[in-house]
């Protein structure tokens, strides 16, 4: 979307129908609660994920534990965007589409939410596994791609087609990360001594991460089977148990095994990040 919602058939600034759009989510109270649930439980989780962190000095656990506090922090500024209205807008449906020609609220901002947050997820996890550098910024970036790509697909309003094209590219994405998750990543958790850890978080993101594209392809942005307020609501209800539950038994195991963690250092000129003893 250029910057740009449809109403009545004049194209109008976002700005302009920031005020619209959020007087219609606080009017919708499955739609307001799906969102002002999520931006309590992130405030809450962020203070809580500070205090769990404060005597950490392991390296290795402090970036791990640093990369899990931006989850909530991204999704406390994303929600409050959502509520707002500001990164929310009213497109119209293509032909083809189930709802062609309708308007539908299009909370475009989540996708902004995930592109950050996400890989948050991917950076904790490889810094569990200790995974080289190199393996957790590929992951990362087909992450993002899904991401943008996800965005796209909810966006497009000229073409139909076009719009499940991008959505199967974001899960072609998608499934460059789970082959990491599943394939490469358990061995490196192994041998550092993390691979229970790892395999109970990477199952709980798997599973929580497949609820996403299948939400999608039956909400309003979609098949549209069921309605904005439902979908809202499944996307934060996945939220929940895939960014703060997810953060908290990380961050709870890390500070709880501190010590059977191995720190890492960096040294030379390369800026090479090599294991340091305890």
């Amino acid at each position: 979307m250029s910057g740009a919602s449809v109403l009545n058939g004049i194209a109008v600034p976002l700005q302009q129908t920031q005020g619209q759009v959020a007087d219609q989510i606080a009017g919708n109270t499955l739609l307001a609660s799906s969102l002002w649930v999520n931006i309590a439980l992130a405030g809450v989780s962020a203070l809580l994920f500070v205090y769990m962190g404060r005597n950490i000095t392991n390296g290795r656990v402090k970036a791990i534990w640093g990369a899990t506090l931006m989850i909530p922090l991204v999704s406390i500024s994303s929600y409050l965007g959502l509520v707002s209205g500001l990164t929310v807008g009213l497109i119209q449906m293509p032909a083809g589409h189930a709802l062609a020609g309708e308007m539908i609220l299009s909370q475009w901002g989540r996708y902004l939410t995930w592109a950050l947050s996400t890989p948050m997820i991917l950076l904790a996890l490889g810094l569990l596994a200790d995974v080289d550098i190199g393996s957790i910024f590929t992951v990362i970036a087909a992450d993002i791609g899904m991401c943008i790509t996800g965005l796209a697909a909810a966006l497009i309003t000229s073409s139909y087609g076009l719009r499940w094209a991008f959505y199967f590219v974001s899960c072609a994405f998608f499934v460059a990360v789970l082959y990491a998750l599943v394939a490469q990543w358990p061995d490196a958790a192994a041998e550092a001594g993390t691979s229970e850890i790892f395999s109970t978080l990477r199952a709980l993101t798997i599973v929580l991460w497949l609820g996403y594209p299948i939400i999608w392809a039956i909400a309003p942005e979609g098949l549209a089977l069921i309605p904005v307020g439902i979908s809202s609501w499944g996307y934060s209800a996945l939220d929940i148990f895939a960014k703060y539950i997810f953060a908290f038994l990380l961050i709870r195991w890390v500070t709880n095994n501190e010590s059977s963690i191995r720190d890492f250092a960096i040294t030379g000129s390369g800026g090479h990040a090599a294991p340091a003893d305890d």
